[in-house]
């Protein structure tokens, strides 16, 4: 018989076994407000007539024609430029994940604000590929000087930039954007605008694709409020998308995700109306959390509020004794020492999620 943990050890990369995975924190019977969902169902008409049209689908057969609708459709909502192609994840992460396997070539960098999405830098070191993370300021805000020491230093092959950021939610300073940009493009970098939390957003970054080549816009449905369908899309020059593409695995999306995609798109006016009714309770949300001594909310572009607080591991425990589960981030970055990262819920959701924050503090 063989030892499992020689075995292991022979086999498996020893950087893999050093790390850690992705958490996700157990929810039961708590008000989940920890992951940035959109906490709103669809009324029970639609919930019966997409019931309805999933049960019609094909599921003994392979997706084909569906996913081309469903990109076809994303293209249309999204206002793809003429010159630009899209290609669909599993999810942003798998977009991520095609993005560094595309981008492995020797001496590849990939550099990103920090703190930013945590999956950047996981997805990096997964692939083999050196991260590069540049600290923003200490109020959230990109260090110009920093990232354009950092582009002339590593050479990145690749730079994020989320827009609004996560866990910070904001919206950064599109002229330093726009400069970070040309910096890239002068090395023949290519840079990633995420925009994970777009429907939250005042502005967005689709204009920057027919102004420069090396720019590609990442998004995702999650946020439109199919988080459990996972459907992402990524949207460049068409050149560059045809390169990505050929890494995505053949029938990535399922027919019934591409099916429940398309019938969201078909209703995107109740998605879009969600998200409006979702802006207005973060704006409430943030009045209120100013009103709590101690406690420091930043201004949010996002369905999440940064908020710092006296003391984060006292006041995440308190709020989950009272069946409230939020997200501690300070743990995350130095920048983040205190910080709890509140998800925006329903009128409901953000009163308990309010009383029980004020009984923890």
């Amino acid at each position: 018989m063989s030892d499992l943990s020689a075995c292991m050890n022979r086999v498996i990369r020893h950087d893999i076994q050093d790390m850690h995975a992705y958490a996700v924190q157990p929810s039961a019977g708590l008000v989940k407000l920890d992951t940035m969902e959109n906490p709103h169902r669809l009324p029970a008409a639609l919930q019966q007539a997409l019931g309805e049209r999933l049960g019609r689908v094909a599921i003994n057969r392979y997706p084909a024609e569906r996913t081309e609708d469903l990109r076809r459709a994303l293209a249309a909502h999204a206002r793809m430029p003429v010159n630009c192609g899209i290609t669909l994840g599993n999810g942003s992460d798998e977009l991520i994940t095609m993005l560094s396997m595309a981008c492995d070539v020797p001496g590849a960098v990939i550099m990103a604000p920090v703190p930013g999405f945590v999956i950047y830098g996981m997805s990096a070191a997964l692939q083999g590929i050196r991260f590069v993370g540049v600290p923003l300021t200490p109020d959230f805000e990109l260090d110009e000087a920093a990232m354009m020491a950092a582009i002339e230093q590593h050479r990145p092959t690749l730079l994020y930039l989320a827009y609004p950021n996560n866990p910070t939610a904001n919206l950064w300073d599109d002229a330093v954007i726009d400069r970070l940009i040309d910096a890239m493009g002068r090395i023949n970098g290519l840079v990633v605008m995420d925009e994970a939390y777009q429907p939250f957003a005042a502005r967005d970054s689709m204009g920057r694709l027919e102004r420069h080549p090396h720019v590609l816009v990442m998004r995702t449905m999650s946020k439109f409020g199919l988080a459990g369908v996972r459907i992402g899309y990524l949207i460049g020059r068409t050149a560059l998308i045809t390169e990505i593409d050929k890494l995505r695995p053949p029938f990535n999306i399922s027919v019934l995700n591409a099916e429940a995609g398309l019938f969201a798109l078909e209703h995107a006016d109740e998605y879009a109306r969600q998200a409006a009714a979702i802006r207005g309770e973060r704006d409430k949300l943030f009045t209120e959390l100013q009103a709590l001594p101690g406690v420091t909310p930043y201004p949010s572009q996002a369905n999440m509020i940064l908020t710092r607080v006296p003391d984060a591991t006292a006041a995440f425990a308190g709020m989950r004794q009272r069946g409230v589960l939020v997200k501690n981030v300070s743990a995350m970055h130095p920048l983040l020492a205190n910080c709890l990262r509140l998800t925006i819920g329903t009128p409901d959701e953000n009163r308990l999620m309010i009383e029980a924050l004020r009984a923890s503090l």
